[in-house]
Order: C-alpha cells, then sequence, then structure tokens
C-alpha cells in the first residue's frame, strides 16, 4: 500500500547517491547485500541487549539501501534475476533478524510480547511465501492491508519510541503488526481461493 506513495518521491531523493555510488564501482548487489547485513546485524545485536532506540536507528540507516539498490540497477541497466532473487531473500533476512531481535529482547522483559514477536516473525515469513508460491502456479497474489513497507515502517516507530521511554507504544506496535500481518496473510490465501474455485 505504502510502496508506490513513498518510493516515487524517494527515488528522486537517492538518485543523486545511486549515481555517485555507480560512478566509485559499487555494483546494486553490494549495497543489497551490505545493507540487508548491517540490518540483520543491528537487530540481532543492539535489541537484545535493550537499545531499543539506538537500534532502530542504525537499522533505519541500512534499510535505506533497499531503495538504493533498486535505483541503481535501473540507472545503470543492471536489473536481473539474480539481483531480485538476491534483493527479495535479503529482505526476509533482515525482516526475521528484526523480530527475532525483538523476541529476545521480550523474552527476557515481558512474555506476551515476546510471543507477538514470535507471531510477528512467522507470519511475516507466510505473507510473501504466498505470493511467491501462487505466483509459480500462475495465481496473481499481491496487496494486503500490511504489506512489508507497512510493517516495518510500524515496527521501528513504535519500538524507537519505546526506547525513549514512552510507555505502550512498543506494545502497541507490536500487536499492530502482529493483527495486521495474519489478516494479510488471510487476505491473500482468499485472494487466491477465489481465483482458483
Amino acid at each position: 500500500m505504502l510502496n508506490g506513495l513513498i518510493r516515487t518521491p524517494i527515488t528522486k531523493i537517492v538518485s543523486p547517491v545511486a549515481r555517485g555510488l555507480l560512478r566509485m564501482g559499487v555494483t546494486p548487489n553490494m549495497v543489497t547485500a551490505g545493507g540487508s547485513v548491517g540490518a540483520a546485524a543491528s537487530a540481532l545485536l543492539l535489541f537484545p541487549t535493550g537499545h531499543l532506540f539506538g537500534g532502530t536507528l542504525t537499522i533505519t540507516a541500512f534499510i535505506f539501501s533497499d531503495l538504493l539498490d533498486g535505483t541503481m540497477a535501473r540507472i545503470s541497466g543492471k536489473s536481473s534475476k539474480w539481483g531480485a532473487l538476491l534483493d527479495s531473500t535479503l529482505d526476509r533476512v533482515g525482516d526475521s533478524a528484526i523480530f527475532g531481535g525483538l523476541l529476545l529482547y521480550y523474552s527476557q522483559h515481558d512474555a506476551p510480547l515476546a510471543v507477538l514477536a514470535g507471531v510477528s516473525l512467522v507470519s511475516g515469513g507466510l505473507v510473501p511465501y504466498v505470493k511467491a508460491k501462487a505466483e509459480s502456479l500462475g495465481i496473481p497474489c499481491d496487496g494486503g492491508i500490511a504489506e512489508r513497507a507497512e510493517r516495518i515502517i510500524v515496527i521501528l516507530v513504535s519500538t524507537g519510541f519505546s526506547g525513549l521511554g514512552i510507555p505502550y507504544v512498543g506494545a502497541a506496535g507490536l500487536w499492530l503488526v502482529a493483527v495486521a500481518t495474519l489478516i494479510t496473510f488471510g487476505q491473500r490465501m482468499a485472494q487466491v481461493w477465489r481465483f482458483d474455485v
């Protein structure tokens, strides 16, 4: 939902950076890998140790590469199936690390929120899986109330505010993401079912 609204204006902002990196010999796949590894490492090192605000800022900086690599690929004409697969796969790694880091943190401090983080972790993997499997069967499958951009924005904003000591925001964010992701999973399953019956 937010992908189309956000991507166009931000692409205009990141295009000069993308061109500069290309001139330096940096490839889109290098940016993809570096950003994803950085985001995953930050989430798994900072969130479990209670550095929620610092972790959020660091992860956000690395997630910037998710917009940058695609822009670089388009500008350079180096879009490839391998690059698309790498980007999609490492997105899953980064997302899993974010919710895994929160699961580790809340397992020490708040068991119910740890469960929500676990639900978000599992259901967040199911949403893109349903899309990929459906499309491999020739069935279009997209959309839902909480795609990746919405989930990541909500969880990072709420976790960041929680790290600043604002009460209930972290819990509210986890509840929202867990419920919305399950609904999105259900929407995509229903979309495939309607197509096939």
